[in-house]
Protein backbone atom coordinates (compact mmCIF):
# COMPACT_ATOMS: atom_id res chain seq x y z
CA UNK A 1 0.00 0.00 0.00
CA UNK A 2 1.63 3.42 -1.04
CA UNK A 3 2.54 5.11 1.92
CA UNK A 4 0.44 7.78 4.07
CA UNK A 5 -2.97 6.58 2.43
CA UNK A 6 -5.34 5.87 5.43
CA UNK A 7 -8.72 4.22 5.49
CA UNK A 8 -11.17 6.55 3.81
CA UNK A 9 -14.28 6.73 1.92
CA UNK A 10 -14.21 8.13 -1.43
CA UNK A 11 -17.58 9.54 -2.20
CA UNK A 12 -18.19 10.18 -6.22
CA UNK A 13 -20.85 13.05 -6.91
CA UNK A 14 -21.85 11.96 -10.49
CA UNK A 15 -20.98 8.72 -10.48
CA UNK A 16 -23.44 7.35 -13.28
CA UNK A 17 -22.08 9.72 -15.52
CA UNK A 18 -19.33 9.83 -18.37
CA UNK A 19 -16.09 10.92 -16.29
CA UNK A 20 -16.81 8.43 -13.55
CA UNK A 21 -17.14 4.99 -16.14
CA UNK A 22 -14.23 6.22 -18.84
CA UNK A 23 -11.43 7.53 -15.97
CA UNK A 24 -12.50 7.31 -12.13
CA UNK A 25 -13.24 3.89 -11.81
CA UNK A 26 -10.13 2.79 -14.43
CA UNK A 27 -7.73 4.79 -12.47
CA UNK A 28 -9.27 3.58 -8.96
CA UNK A 29 -9.25 0.63 -10.23
CA UNK A 30 -5.51 0.68 -11.41
CA UNK A 31 -4.63 1.76 -7.91
CA UNK A 32 -6.42 -0.84 -6.08
CA UNK A 33 -4.69 -3.48 -8.54
CA UNK A 34 -1.53 -2.63 -7.82
CA UNK A 35 -2.51 -2.11 -3.96
CA UNK A 36 -1.85 1.24 -3.53
CA UNK A 37 -5.03 1.77 -1.21
CA UNK A 38 -5.43 -1.24 0.82
CA UNK A 39 -8.73 -3.10 1.70
CA UNK A 40 -9.96 0.31 3.68
CA UNK A 41 -10.55 2.22 0.91
CA UNK A 42 -14.21 2.14 -0.03
CA UNK A 43 -16.56 3.64 -2.59
CA UNK A 44 -19.94 5.23 -2.65
CA UNK A 45 -21.52 6.08 -5.80
CA UNK A 46 -24.05 8.98 -5.83
CA UNK A 47 -26.18 10.04 -8.65
CA UNK A 48 -29.98 11.16 -9.19
CA UNK A 49 -31.07 7.60 -10.60
CA UNK A 50 -33.40 6.40 -7.77
CA UNK A 51 -33.74 3.03 -9.22
CA UNK A 52 -30.32 2.31 -9.12
CA UNK A 53 -29.05 0.06 -5.77
CA UNK A 54 -25.53 -0.93 -4.46
CA UNK A 55 -26.24 -4.14 -6.20
CA UNK A 56 -27.30 -2.72 -9.85
CA UNK A 57 -24.80 -0.05 -9.55
CA UNK A 58 -21.87 -2.50 -8.95
CA UNK A 59 -23.36 -4.02 -11.59
CA UNK A 60 -22.86 -0.90 -13.91
CA UNK A 61 -19.43 -0.50 -12.37
CA UNK A 62 -18.69 -4.24 -13.96
CA UNK A 63 -19.70 -2.72 -17.36
CA UNK A 64 -17.60 0.21 -17.58
CA UNK A 65 -14.29 -1.40 -16.20
CA UNK A 66 -15.19 -4.03 -18.95
CA UNK A 67 -15.78 -1.28 -22.05
CA UNK A 68 -12.45 0.01 -20.41
CA UNK A 69 -10.83 -3.15 -20.80
CA UNK A 70 -9.94 -4.07 -17.43
CA UNK A 71 -9.37 -7.89 -16.98
CA UNK A 72 -12.38 -9.20 -15.34
CA UNK A 73 -9.85 -10.73 -12.22
CA UNK A 74 -8.85 -7.30 -11.43
CA UNK A 75 -12.70 -6.21 -11.67
CA UNK A 76 -13.64 -8.74 -9.01
CA UNK A 77 -10.98 -7.04 -6.81
CA UNK A 78 -12.48 -3.54 -6.68
CA UNK A 79 -16.14 -4.01 -7.56
CA UNK A 80 -17.26 -6.05 -4.49
CA UNK A 81 -19.71 -5.64 -1.89
CA UNK A 82 -17.53 -4.91 0.77
CA UNK A 83 -15.90 -2.04 -1.41
CA UNK A 84 -18.53 -0.10 -3.90
CA UNK A 85 -21.57 1.39 -2.31
CA UNK A 86 -24.61 3.46 -4.20
CA UNK A 87 -26.62 6.68 -2.79
CA UNK A 88 -29.01 8.57 -4.60
CA UNK A 89 -29.02 12.03 -3.97
CA UNK A 90 -32.71 12.28 -5.28
CA UNK A 91 -33.10 15.77 -6.28
CA UNK A 92 -30.62 17.68 -4.13
CA UNK A 93 -32.80 18.46 -1.73
CA UNK A 94 -31.50 19.47 1.83
CA UNK A 95 -32.96 16.19 3.33
CA UNK A 96 -31.45 14.28 0.09
CA UNK A 97 -28.00 15.59 1.24
CA UNK A 98 -28.95 14.60 5.29
CA UNK A 99 -29.52 11.34 3.88
CA UNK A 100 -26.27 10.71 1.99
CA UNK A 101 -25.00 12.23 5.54
CA UNK A 102 -26.54 9.51 7.17
CA UNK A 103 -25.85 6.63 4.28
CA UNK A 104 -21.71 7.64 4.81
CA UNK A 105 -21.89 7.65 8.71
CA UNK A 106 -23.49 4.01 8.71
CA UNK A 107 -21.09 2.83 6.32
CA UNK A 108 -18.07 3.99 8.07
CA UNK A 109 -19.63 2.73 11.02
CA UNK A 110 -20.02 -0.80 9.63
CA UNK A 111 -16.42 -0.61 8.03
CA UNK A 112 -14.60 0.63 11.13
CA UNK A 113 -13.42 3.66 8.81
CA UNK A 114 -12.38 6.80 10.92
CA UNK A 115 -14.74 9.59 8.79
CA UNK A 116 -11.70 10.27 6.16
CA UNK A 117 -13.46 11.66 3.25
CA UNK A 118 -12.76 12.22 -0.33
CA UNK A 119 -16.11 14.32 -2.02
CA UNK A 120 -15.10 14.47 -5.60
CA UNK A 121 -17.61 16.27 -8.18
CA UNK A 122 -17.59 14.05 -11.03
CA UNK A 123 -20.81 16.98 -12.06
CA UNK A 124 -21.77 19.41 -15.16
CA UNK A 125 -19.79 22.54 -14.23
CA UNK A 126 -23.47 24.35 -13.64
CA UNK A 127 -23.99 21.69 -10.60
CA UNK A 128 -20.65 22.19 -8.68
CA UNK A 129 -22.29 25.57 -6.34
CA UNK A 130 -25.32 23.37 -5.62
CA UNK A 131 -23.44 19.93 -4.94
CA UNK A 132 -20.96 22.23 -2.42
CA UNK A 133 -23.67 24.33 -0.99
CA UNK A 134 -25.43 21.34 -0.64
CA UNK A 135 -22.27 18.92 1.27
CA UNK A 136 -21.80 22.34 3.35
CA UNK A 137 -25.29 22.19 4.58
CA UNK A 138 -25.69 18.63 5.54
CA UNK A 139 -22.51 19.20 7.82
CA UNK A 140 -20.43 17.06 5.27
CA UNK A 141 -17.24 19.64 5.06
CA UNK A 142 -16.27 18.10 8.26
CA UNK A 143 -15.75 14.95 10.04
CA UNK A 144 -13.95 13.04 12.89
CA UNK A 145 -10.97 12.32 9.98
CA UNK A 146 -10.21 14.61 7.10
CA UNK A 147 -12.24 16.12 4.49
CA UNK A 148 -11.45 16.56 0.72
CA UNK A 149 -13.55 17.71 -1.81
CA UNK A 150 -12.46 17.13 -5.80
CA UNK A 151 -13.45 19.76 -8.27
CA UNK A 152 -13.17 19.26 -12.00
CA UNK A 153 -12.18 21.79 -14.42
CA UNK A 154 -13.63 23.97 -15.69
CA UNK A 155 -13.50 26.42 -12.97
CA UNK A 156 -15.69 28.53 -14.00
CA UNK A 157 -16.05 30.48 -17.58
CA UNK A 158 -14.97 33.60 -16.75
CA UNK A 159 -13.35 35.94 -13.98
CA UNK A 160 -16.98 36.64 -12.65
CA UNK A 161 -17.80 33.30 -12.39
CA UNK A 162 -15.37 31.57 -11.34
CA UNK A 163 -14.76 34.62 -8.48
CA UNK A 164 -18.30 33.63 -7.45
CA UNK A 165 -17.94 29.83 -7.53
CA UNK A 166 -14.94 30.35 -5.07
CA UNK A 167 -17.25 32.00 -3.25
CA UNK A 168 -19.44 29.60 -2.83
CA UNK A 169 -16.50 26.49 -1.93
CA UNK A 170 -14.87 29.06 0.73
CA UNK A 171 -18.56 29.56 2.13
CA UNK A 172 -18.45 25.45 3.27
CA UNK A 173 -14.64 24.09 2.80
CA UNK A 174 -11.39 25.71 3.45
CA UNK A 175 -9.26 26.33 1.15
CA UNK A 176 -6.97 23.87 2.63
CA UNK A 177 -9.40 20.98 1.63
CA UNK A 178 -10.00 22.06 -1.67
CA UNK A 179 -8.33 20.10 -5.13
CA UNK A 180 -9.26 21.50 -7.93
CA UNK A 181 -8.22 19.03 -10.72
CA UNK A 182 -6.07 19.32 -14.27
CA UNK A 183 -5.45 16.20 -15.21
CA UNK A 184 -2.52 17.33 -17.62
CA UNK A 185 -0.44 18.88 -14.04
CA UNK A 186 -0.77 14.78 -13.81
CA UNK A 187 1.40 13.59 -17.17
CA UNK A 188 4.91 12.12 -15.82
CA UNK A 189 7.12 15.05 -17.97
CA UNK A 190 4.93 18.07 -16.84
CA UNK A 191 5.46 16.99 -13.08
CA UNK A 192 9.56 16.40 -13.93
CA UNK A 193 9.55 19.53 -15.33
CA UNK A 194 10.55 20.82 -12.15
CA UNK A 195 12.58 18.48 -11.27
CA UNK A 196 14.46 19.32 -14.68
CA UNK A 197 15.00 22.95 -14.12
CA UNK A 198 16.12 22.97 -10.76
CA UNK A 199 17.87 19.66 -10.33
CA UNK A 200 20.22 19.71 -12.73
CA UNK A 201 23.05 23.10 -13.23
CA UNK A 202 23.02 22.46 -16.81
CA UNK A 203 19.88 24.20 -17.55
CA UNK A 204 18.70 26.27 -14.66
CA UNK A 205 21.88 29.22 -15.00
CA UNK A 206 20.29 29.53 -18.74
CA UNK A 207 16.88 29.05 -18.07
CA UNK A 208 16.34 33.15 -18.99
CA UNK A 209 16.50 36.46 -21.55
CA UNK A 210 19.61 36.07 -21.57
CA UNK A 211 20.26 32.52 -23.28
CA UNK A 212 16.50 31.78 -24.37
CA UNK A 213 14.68 33.67 -27.44
CA UNK A 214 11.32 31.97 -27.59
CA UNK A 215 9.16 29.25 -26.28
CA UNK A 216 6.73 27.24 -27.97
CA UNK A 217 3.97 25.36 -26.19
CA UNK A 218 1.67 23.20 -28.69
CA UNK A 219 -0.83 20.79 -27.70
CA UNK A 220 -2.09 19.37 -30.86
CA UNK A 221 -5.24 16.66 -30.80
CA UNK A 222 -5.97 14.81 -33.81
CA UNK A 223 -9.47 14.05 -32.81
CA UNK A 224 -12.48 16.56 -33.13
CA UNK A 225 -15.03 17.44 -31.02
CA UNK A 226 -16.36 13.84 -30.76
CA UNK A 227 -19.41 13.16 -28.38
CA UNK A 228 -18.67 16.92 -26.55
CA UNK A 229 -20.56 19.34 -28.58
CA UNK A 230 -22.97 19.99 -26.12
CA UNK A 231 -20.21 21.51 -23.73
CA UNK A 232 -17.76 22.41 -26.42
CA UNK A 233 -20.10 24.80 -28.15
CA UNK A 234 -20.45 27.26 -25.13
CA UNK A 235 -16.68 26.72 -24.58
CA UNK A 236 -14.38 26.58 -27.34
CA UNK A 237 -10.57 26.23 -26.94
CA UNK A 238 -9.59 29.00 -25.40
CA UNK A 239 -11.83 28.25 -22.33
CA UNK A 240 -11.33 24.48 -22.68
CA UNK A 241 -7.34 24.07 -22.97
CA UNK A 242 -5.64 27.93 -22.76
CA UNK A 243 -6.93 28.80 -19.68
CA UNK A 244 -5.93 26.10 -17.87
CA UNK A 245 -3.70 23.00 -19.81
CA UNK A 246 -1.57 25.22 -21.52
CA UNK A 247 -1.34 28.23 -18.92
CA UNK A 248 -0.83 25.56 -16.07
CA UNK A 249 2.63 24.90 -18.23
CA UNK A 250 3.49 28.06 -18.56
CA UNK A 251 3.35 29.25 -15.14
CA UNK A 252 6.12 25.66 -14.63
CA UNK A 253 7.96 26.82 -17.24
CA UNK A 254 8.74 30.29 -16.14
CA UNK A 255 8.05 30.36 -12.45
CA UNK A 256 11.27 31.49 -10.31
CA UNK A 257 13.28 28.87 -7.32
CA UNK A 258 10.57 28.28 -4.83
CA UNK A 259 11.98 28.57 -1.87
CA UNK A 260 11.10 24.80 -1.00
CA UNK A 261 10.07 22.05 -2.76
CA UNK A 262 6.79 22.51 -0.92
CA UNK A 263 3.02 23.10 -2.10
CA UNK A 264 2.57 26.56 -1.31
CA UNK A 265 5.77 27.54 -2.41
CA UNK A 266 5.50 26.02 -5.94
CA UNK A 267 1.90 27.61 -6.03
CA UNK A 268 2.96 31.20 -5.09
CA UNK A 269 5.75 31.01 -7.89
CA UNK A 270 3.47 30.22 -10.48
CA UNK A 271 1.11 32.69 -9.61
CA UNK A 272 3.62 35.10 -9.62
CA UNK A 273 3.79 34.35 -13.48
CA UNK A 274 0.36 35.19 -14.45
CA UNK A 275 0.94 38.76 -12.20
CA UNK A 276 3.91 39.45 -14.34
CA UNK A 277 1.68 38.38 -17.88
CA UNK A 278 1.39 41.61 -19.74
CA UNK A 279 -2.45 42.03 -21.33
CA UNK A 280 -3.08 39.92 -24.49
CA UNK A 281 -3.12 42.18 -27.78
CA UNK A 282 -6.04 40.98 -30.04
CA UNK A 283 -3.43 41.44 -32.56
CA UNK A 284 -1.24 38.50 -30.60
CA UNK A 285 -4.42 35.95 -31.04
CA UNK A 286 -5.21 34.08 -34.11
CA UNK A 287 -8.52 31.67 -33.64
CA UNK A 288 -9.49 29.19 -35.65
CA UNK A 289 -12.31 26.25 -36.61
CA UNK A 290 -11.57 22.85 -38.25
CA UNK A 291 -13.40 22.51 -41.81
CA UNK A 292 -13.61 19.25 -43.54
CA UNK A 293 -10.44 17.15 -44.37
CA UNK A 294 -8.54 14.36 -43.99
CA UNK A 295 -6.91 12.79 -40.70
CA UNK A 296 -4.63 9.70 -40.47
CA UNK A 297 -5.47 9.09 -43.89
CA UNK A 298 -9.42 9.50 -43.20
CA UNK A 299 -12.26 11.94 -44.71
CA UNK A 300 -13.54 13.55 -41.33
CA UNK A 301 -15.82 16.58 -41.40
CA UNK A 302 -16.35 19.90 -40.66
CA UNK A 303 -16.84 21.31 -36.86
CA UNK A 304 -19.79 22.62 -37.90
CA UNK A 305 -21.12 19.47 -39.27
CA UNK A 306 -20.45 17.11 -36.09
CA UNK A 307 -23.60 16.25 -34.29
CA UNK A 308 -24.68 19.10 -31.61
CA UNK A 309 -23.04 21.73 -33.77
CA UNK A 310 -24.99 24.82 -35.19
CA UNK A 311 -24.42 25.16 -38.99
CA UNK A 312 -23.31 29.21 -37.88
CA UNK A 313 -21.01 28.53 -35.20
CA UNK A 314 -18.76 30.96 -34.27
CA UNK A 315 -16.70 28.63 -31.52
CA UNK A 316 -12.76 28.17 -31.85
CA UNK A 317 -11.06 24.96 -32.21
CA UNK A 318 -7.93 26.30 -32.32
CA UNK A 319 -6.02 28.96 -30.73
CA UNK A 320 -2.16 30.53 -31.38
CA UNK A 321 -1.39 33.37 -29.22
CA UNK A 322 1.47 34.96 -27.84
CA UNK A 323 2.05 35.81 -24.15
CA UNK A 324 4.48 38.67 -22.71
CA UNK A 325 6.05 38.04 -19.26
CA UNK A 326 7.86 41.68 -18.47
CA UNK A 327 9.48 40.21 -15.28
CA UNK A 328 13.59 40.17 -14.84
CA UNK A 329 13.93 36.77 -16.37
CA UNK A 330 11.82 36.97 -19.25
CA UNK A 331 11.46 40.18 -20.61
CA UNK A 332 11.79 40.30 -24.09
CA UNK A 333 11.34 36.87 -24.61
CA UNK A 334 7.62 35.86 -25.97
CA UNK A 335 5.64 32.53 -25.23
CA UNK A 336 3.76 31.14 -28.04
CA UNK A 337 0.76 28.86 -27.32
CA UNK A 338 -0.98 26.49 -29.61
CA UNK A 339 -3.74 24.12 -29.57
CA UNK A 340 -6.19 22.94 -31.90
CA UNK A 341 -8.28 20.18 -32.61
CA UNK A 342 -8.25 18.05 -35.89
CA UNK A 343 -4.78 18.87 -36.11
CA UNK A 344 -1.97 16.51 -38.26
CA UNK A 345 -1.39 14.56 -35.05
CA UNK A 346 -1.69 14.58 -31.56
CA UNK A 347 1.13 15.81 -29.59
CA UNK A 348 1.83 17.92 -26.51
CA UNK A 349 5.20 19.81 -26.21
CA UNK A 350 6.98 22.52 -24.92
CA UNK A 351 10.53 24.12 -27.29
CA UNK A 352 12.66 26.48 -25.98
CA UNK A 353 14.68 27.84 -28.50
CA UNK A 354 18.19 29.19 -27.28
CA UNK A 355 19.51 32.57 -29.17
CA UNK A 356 22.04 31.77 -31.68
CA UNK A 357 25.72 32.33 -30.81
CA UNK A 358 26.54 36.15 -31.07
CA UNK A 359 29.35 35.73 -33.79
CA UNK A 360 29.10 32.93 -36.69
CA UNK A 361 32.62 32.11 -37.23
CA UNK A 362 31.63 29.44 -39.52
CA UNK A 363 29.23 31.70 -42.05
CA UNK A 364 32.62 31.32 -44.40
CA UNK A 365 32.24 27.82 -44.26
CA UNK A 366 28.94 26.85 -44.33
CA UNK A 367 26.63 29.66 -45.17
CA UNK A 368 23.88 30.63 -42.20
CA UNK A 369 23.35 26.93 -41.39
CA UNK A 370 24.24 27.49 -37.69
CA UNK A 371 20.82 26.95 -36.06
CA UNK A 372 19.88 27.78 -32.53
CA UNK A 373 20.09 24.67 -29.33
CA UNK A 374 16.48 23.80 -29.11
CA UNK A 375 15.30 21.65 -26.00
CA UNK A 376 11.89 19.90 -26.48
CA UNK A 377 9.95 18.23 -23.68
CA UNK A 378 7.75 15.79 -24.81
CA UNK A 379 4.47 15.32 -22.75
CA UNK A 380 2.70 12.82 -24.91
CA UNK A 381 2.23 11.18 -26.54
CA UNK A 382 5.77 9.61 -25.84
CA UNK A 383 7.16 11.36 -22.84
CA UNK A 384 10.66 12.40 -22.87
CA UNK A 385 13.36 14.88 -23.80
CA UNK A 386 15.48 16.13 -26.67
CA UNK A 387 17.94 18.74 -26.71
CA UNK A 388 19.38 19.43 -30.23
CA UNK A 389 22.95 20.97 -31.00
CA UNK A 390 25.32 21.40 -33.93
CA UNK A 391 27.82 19.43 -34.54
CA UNK A 392 30.54 19.08 -37.74
CA UNK A 393 29.48 16.40 -39.96
CA UNK A 394 32.79 14.07 -40.91
CA UNK A 395 34.75 14.71 -43.98
CA UNK A 396 36.61 17.18 -45.56
CA UNK A 397 35.70 20.76 -45.06
CA UNK A 398 33.23 22.18 -42.25
CA UNK A 399 29.84 21.35 -42.87
CA UNK A 400 27.44 21.51 -39.71
CA UNK A 401 24.65 19.11 -39.22
CA UNK A 402 22.13 19.04 -36.62
CA UNK A 403 22.14 16.11 -33.67
CA UNK A 404 20.33 15.32 -30.34
CA UNK A 405 20.39 14.04 -27.09
CA UNK A 406 17.55 11.81 -26.51
CA UNK A 407 15.60 10.38 -23.20
CA UNK A 408 12.36 8.45 -23.31
CA UNK A 409 10.33 7.39 -20.56
CA UNK A 410 9.36 4.42 -22.14
CA UNK A 411 12.82 3.02 -22.89
CA UNK A 412 14.68 3.43 -19.20
CA UNK A 413 11.01 3.38 -17.16
CA UNK A 414 8.21 0.61 -16.63
CA UNK A 415 4.52 1.99 -18.06
CA UNK A 416 4.19 5.14 -16.74
CA UNK A 417 0.90 5.51 -14.56
CA UNK A 418 -1.97 7.32 -15.84
CA UNK A 419 -2.66 11.06 -14.89
CA UNK A 420 -5.68 10.36 -13.31
CA UNK A 421 -4.25 7.83 -11.15
CA UNK A 422 -1.42 10.00 -10.02
CA UNK A 423 -3.50 13.08 -8.75
CA UNK A 424 -5.75 11.06 -6.95
CA UNK A 425 -3.02 9.28 -5.37
CA UNK A 426 -2.03 13.03 -4.51
CA UNK A 427 -5.77 14.14 -3.34
CA UNK A 428 -5.37 10.85 -0.95
CA UNK A 429 -2.15 11.82 0.48
CA UNK A 430 -3.06 15.00 1.21
CA UNK A 431 -0.66 16.68 -1.08
CA UNK A 432 -2.42 19.55 -3.22
CA UNK A 433 1.48 20.38 -5.18
CA UNK A 434 -0.11 19.27 -8.85
CA UNK A 435 -3.74 21.41 -8.08
CA UNK A 436 -4.75 24.54 -8.69
CA UNK A 437 -5.05 27.00 -5.97
CA UNK A 438 -7.91 29.88 -6.16
CA UNK A 439 -5.76 32.66 -6.32
CA UNK A 440 -4.01 30.82 -9.30
CA UNK A 441 -7.83 30.21 -11.12
CA UNK A 442 -8.71 34.05 -10.89
CA UNK A 443 -5.37 35.24 -11.77
CA UNK A 444 -5.68 33.55 -15.18
CA UNK A 445 -9.32 34.10 -15.79
CA UNK A 446 -8.13 37.99 -15.37
CA UNK A 447 -5.80 37.61 -17.91
CA UNK A 448 -7.99 35.89 -20.33
CA UNK A 449 -11.55 37.31 -19.72
CA UNK A 450 -11.08 40.67 -21.77
CA UNK A 451 -9.86 38.29 -24.86
CA UNK A 452 -12.87 36.20 -24.70
CA UNK A 453 -14.79 39.51 -24.15
CA UNK A 454 -13.59 40.84 -27.55
CA UNK A 455 -12.22 37.54 -29.74
CA UNK A 456 -11.05 38.16 -33.12
CA UNK A 457 -12.60 36.59 -36.26
CA UNK A 458 -12.90 32.73 -36.36
CA UNK A 459 -10.46 31.51 -39.64
CA UNK A 460 -11.29 27.73 -40.96
CA UNK A 461 -8.57 25.72 -41.31
CA UNK A 462 -8.31 22.00 -42.80
CA UNK A 463 -8.76 18.83 -40.66
CA UNK A 464 -5.35 17.57 -40.69
CA UNK A 465 -2.95 20.71 -40.69
CA UNK A 466 -1.24 22.41 -38.07
CA UNK A 467 -4.17 25.20 -38.14
CA UNK A 468 -4.52 28.35 -39.81
CA UNK A 469 -1.95 29.62 -41.83
CA UNK A 470 -2.52 32.97 -40.03
CA UNK A 471 -0.78 31.44 -36.75
CA UNK A 472 2.05 32.08 -38.35
CA UNK A 473 2.62 35.68 -38.29
CA UNK A 474 2.83 35.84 -34.66
CA UNK A 475 6.50 34.67 -34.78
CA UNK A 476 7.41 36.56 -37.91
CA UNK A 477 9.10 39.33 -35.78
CA UNK A 478 11.66 36.73 -34.52
CA UNK A 479 12.31 35.08 -37.68
CA UNK A 480 10.71 31.77 -36.48
CA UNK A 481 7.95 29.10 -37.58
CA UNK A 482 6.50 26.80 -35.47
CA UNK A 483 8.30 24.26 -34.10
CA UNK A 484 7.72 20.58 -35.92
CA UNK A 485 5.37 18.27 -32.95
Amino acid sequence: MAEGIEPHLFVILGATGDLTGRKLLPSLNGLIARDALGPKSLILGVGVETELNDESFRAKCCKDLTNAGIPQQQIAQTVSDKRVFYQTIGKGTDDDYKKLRQRIEQIEKDNGLPGNRVFYLALPPKVFPLAIAGLGAAGLSKSSGWTRLVIEKPFGRDLKSAEALNKVVHENFEESQVYRIDHYLGKETVQNLLVFRFANSLFEPQWNRDRIESVEITVAESLGVEHRAGYYEGAGALRDMIQNHLTQVTTLAAMEVPEAFRADAIRREKVKVLYSVLPIKVTDVVLGQYAAGTVEGKDVPAYRDEPGVAKDSQTETFVALRLNIENWRWHGVPFFLRTGKRMAKRASQIMVNFRKPPVWIFKPFDGNAVQSNSLVIAIQPDEGFDLYFEIKAPGQGVKIQRSDLHFRYSEVFQPLADAYETLLLDVLQGDPTLFVSDEWVEASWKLYTPLLENKPKVIPYAAGSWGPTEADALLKDIGRTWAKA
